[in-house]
């Protein structure tokens, strides 16, 4: 017995990383134009600049979108057109919280719609997380002004 605790501690040093050491990045890969993302990106930062004018970020399939989670950050102030982030089917659900300059409520609701529009007036730093389930994705996400975000 002594031996094997011997032998465990000696690959338990000899295996050992210095934690201080160890780091994590996130991807972060900027949009610019219409994609289609992969499963792959999973845990990938987005940003989204729409000056070159309006297009589509395709999520993959709900089914195939188990267990993964999509970032997206507007990277402008007021966007030149909007951007749309859709899924293959109405499975999107969720709460994205706005500002509201009036008594209005301040929440867009998402009962399984098919796309989250990011509109020409959000700003800088607005963003929207999308998590899949297997059967649906589920979205959450934070606007500075009235109207950053809308559904379809």
């Amino acid at each position: 017995m002594a031996s094997n605790s011997t032998l465990c501690a000696n690959n338990v040093s000899t295996n050992s990383a210095n934690i201080n050491s160890l780091s994590y990045k996130q991807p972060v890969v900027a949009l610019t134009a219409a994609t289609t993302i992969s499963v792959q990106d999973s845990g990938t930062l987005f940003t989204l600049d729409s000056a070159g004018g309006a297009y589509a970020v395709t999520l993959p399939t709900v089914a195939s979108g188990a267990n993964c989670i999509f970032t997206f950050v507007v990277a402008e102030n007021t966007p030149t057109a909007d951007i749309t982030i859709s899924s293959n089917a109405a499975n999107i659900f969720g709460n994205l919280m706005i500002q509201s300059d009036t008594n209005e409520d301040n929440r867009v609701a998402c009962a399984g719609v098919t796309s989250v529009l990011v509109d020409t007036t959000s700003l800088k730093g607005d963003r929207l997380q999308f998590v899949g389930d297997g059967t649906s994705y589920f979205v959450t996400g934070m606007g500075a002004v009235q109207g950053a975000f809308t559904t379809a």
